[in-house]
């Protein structure tokens, strides 16, 4: 027997039993098909998401295959339906969308998955705007990645204010409403300002902007984290809203109707609302969000008619404020070890460069990578962008961070439109708001 000729068969039989495991195991998997995830976001009016969801799947074919779940719109009635999706059948959403001021409620509930780990692997935290990775942490802990971001701006009509010699946007809510009002004239333009006041999430936004605006606060909290920085400097969750500057800025609001700059109807007035208005020719500004600018075009105004700024500030040498929008993904943490690896793997691709400037050109989101707000090309594609740089530099505030957000935002939106009614003054509004939002952190402590 030729013992050398043996030993090399015998060496080979590990060798060839691990190969057949492994190739078991592989047509075990194809078997079994790909790892089927469900991702739940809100409306895509342009489809872009659903285009870069198809070719997610097109390049993880047999591996992953992703179904685009839409949810509503509006920002109250989303959270209603995702909580009651979660709460009904708890590891059916695998990926979820969830705005920027829900975080702390769905880590606090479970919801969600704690990412800090896998974050810290493959991600590099300087590379993202510091206010919407701030947004993603509670308690220290990352519970989500940023996905595209979002900022209260100031769309002018360009067009109307140089018929009027003006050639600038207003820096003061004075210097708004005295253009406004000469436009108007010169124009016909029925309104000289729209914006949101209804009772919902996107009065809440626009009360908080004036507020700041004039050097006030809503709530502070101590563990407040922004980029690296941890603030400790004041008490958990403090109300602070009760002074005289929150009261000048919502005097500031309701001044603006009183003065006919802005319609009655703003108390009601929602985005859609407020953008339709302004997209038909019959306001001079506007405030909104960065995606009202793709919608103003497709509604046919040109990129000569439309000017985007920051907003304006209280006062000469005041500092404008913009409340921080926009949505991160988080992991579901009753998804499967597998829904979660492959939801993991879609975020990545999700917050891939190419992916975030499709977004900004096709849907005028705002990127959360730094590095694409220094790309004087997508800023020239996309005006928004490059105001958007100047808005993350210095002017962007947070809505508070509690796992009670919803019944404090419900409290402001409620006061604010009630104020813009004529119903409160800005001083009533604030000794009110003080009193709910002590009671709402009271009971829920």
């Amino acid at each position: 027997m030729n013992h050398s000729s043996l030993r090399t068969r015998t060496s080979r039989l590990p060798a060839l039993t691990l190969a057949m495991l492994v190739l078991a195991t592989a047509d075990q998997a194809a078997a079994q098909g790909p790892v089927e995830l469900v991702f739940a976001s809100g409306s895509d009016d342009t489809g872009t998401v659903q285009r870069i969801v198809a070719a997610f799947n097109r390049g993880h074919q047999g591996e992953i295959q992703v179904e685009w779940r839409e949810l509503p719109r509006e920002n109250d009635a989303h959270r209603r339906e995702l909580l009651r999706q979660l709460e009904a059948d708890a590891g059916d959403i695998d990926l979820i969308a969830s705005d920027v001021v829900w975080t702390a409620e769905l880590s606090r509930s479970g919801h969600v998955e704690d990412i800090t780990d896998r974050f810290y692997d493959d991600f590099d935290r300087n590379a993202f705007l510091p206010a919407p990775l701030a947004s993603a942490i509670y308690r220290l802990r990352i519970w989500g990645v940023p996905w595209y971001t979002d900022a209260g701006l100031l769309f002018y009509r360009r067009d109307l204010l140089a018929e009027s010699g003006i050639s600038t946007a207003p820096a003061t809510w004075q210097e708004l409403g005295s253009t406004a009002r000469q436009v108007m004239e010169d124009s016909g333009t029925p309104y000289g300002f729209v914006f949101q006041g209804a009772a919902y999430e996107g009065g809440t936004a626009n009360a908080a902007e004036f507020i700041w605006s004039a050097g006030g606060e809503l709530i502070t909290s101590r563990l407040a984290v922004t980029g690296v920085v941890v603030n400790t400097a004041t008490e958990i969750d403090a109300v602070t809203v009760g002074s005289d500057a929150a009261a000048r800025g919502l005097d500031i609001a309701r001044g603006l109707v009183e003065d006919g700059i802005a319609p009655s109807a703003v108390a009601d007035f929602r985005e859609a609302d407020a953008l339709d208005v302004f997209a038909a020719g019959e306001a001079v500004y506007l405030r909104n969000w960065p995606y009202a600018y793709e919608v103003l075009l497709q509604a046919g105004l040109t990129e000569d008619q439309i000017g985007v700024a920051p907003l304006p500030a209280a006062g000469a040498g005041g500092r404008s404020a913009s409340s921080l929008g926009g949505w991160n993904l988080m992991l579901n943490a009753s998804s499967s070890d597998a829904e979660r690896d492959a939801a993991w793997t879609l975020i990545r691709y999700l917050t891939d460069p190419a992916q975030q400037r499709l977004q900004a050109t096709e849907a005028g989101l705002l990127p959360v990578l730094e590095a694409l707000y220094d790309d004087p090309r997508l800023s020239a594609e996309v005006p928004v962008v490059g105001v958007g740089k100047e808005v993350f530099a210095a002017q962007l505030h947070e809505r508070p961070m509690t796992p009670f957000y919803s019944e404090v935002s419900a409290s402001i939106a409620r006061a604010f439109s009630q104020l813009l009614r004529g119903n409160l003054t800005g001083s009533e509004t604030v000794a009110l708001l003080d009193e709910e939002l002590r009671a709402i952190l009271a009971r829920n402590r």
